[in-house]
């Protein structure tokens, strides 16, 4: 798929994904309000769905409460984030770092001129500068393929809906007044019904998305070995390290953050991420096709 067809499908993707969370909200206003909660919500959805066009990077950085670090700072993570962004042909992202020690990394924005990058605490005290290498390519990759943004819309829809299925249960817990919707029943629907949405909209992020910044990352690199070999370490220190993390943000991430609260045993087929066997497979397989191409070059 060429870039152009790429970013066009990522768009597209993305406007789906907005219209999804229309659709949810509109239906939850008929079960909390009857006509007038369906006209509240649409009115909410539309403003909602600017405010995570304009904002969603943002808001994913806050959640993960990483702070900006300066080339002052952190020069060997700025050079090397500096180098990929060349390569890469992407103006440079913002740095920044979250307080986790578990080793992990995402990258967040609406397009390569409002992009960042950020990677936790541990990271930088886990890997090889050659692994660090290959994750950021990862991470530059997601920016060139231009596929950050529906990464952060996701997580912000996944959020607000999710939020919307906690608020429907305390306010039966409490008493709500249930004669302007849709009754207990419809209440009880959405309640259930709300959480599966979450769910089926964070699965509607494409395993693809994460293969293709594989190929992609080892491309930038001319090696796969440095991202298979720091995907192998990131998901042990991932399954031993907790970490807190909104689950609505956690597909954001290079490994799932959350693997130490779901075990090894947890159901692949609901998982965000593809299987990680099968993406250290494919990265290796690259290597001889990439070793070739670097020699073609050379001669």
């Amino acid at each position: 798929m060429t870039t152009g067809a790429m970013t066009a499908w990522n768009y597209t993707k993305t406007a789906l994904l907005m219209a999804a969370l229309t659709a949810v909200l509109i239906l939850l206003g008929g079960v909390i309000g009857g006509a007038s909660g369906i006209l509240l919500m649409a009115i909410v959805a539309v403003i909602f769905n600017f405010a995570m066009y304009w904002g969603s990077g943002s808001i994913a950085l806050k959640m993960a409460h990483a702070v900006p670090v300066s080339a002052d700072e952190a020069p060997e993570l700025h050079a090397m984030i500096g180098r990929l962004a060349n390569r890469a042909g992407v103006p440079m992202p913002g740095v920044y770092v979250t307080p986790d020690q578990q080793a992990n990394a995402f990258a967040c924005g609406r397009n390569p001129r409002h992009s960042a990058i950020a990677v936790t605490q541990g990271i930088q005290h886990q890997l090889t500068m050659r692994e660090l290498e290959g994750v950021l390519a990862h991470e530059m990759a997601h920016i060139r393929n231009r596929d950050i943004l529906i990464a952060s819309v996701a997580a912000m829809v996944a959020g607000a809906i999710s939020a919307i299925a906690t608020w429907l249960q305390f306010s039966m817990l409490f008493g709500g007044d249930d004669e302007g919707g849709l009754g207990i029943i419809g209440t009880l629907a959405a309640m259930i019904i709300a959480p599966i949405a979450a769910t089926i909209i964070q699965l509607a992020i494409s395993r693809q998305r994460e293969y293709q910044a594989d190929l992609t990352g080892a491309e930038l690199l001319g090696d796969p070995e440095p991202l298979a070999s720091a995907l192998e370490n990131l998901q042990r220190g991932a399954e031993q390290v907790p970490m807190q993390v909104n689950p609505a943000a956690a597909p954001m991430y290079i490994v799932n953050p959350l693997a130490a609260l779901h075990g090894r045993g947890t159901s692949k087929l609901f998982s965000t991420h593809p299987p990680m066997e099968e993406r250290i497979r494919r990265l290796r397989a690259l290597a001889p096709l990439l070793s070739a191409q670097h020699q073609e070059v050379v001669v």
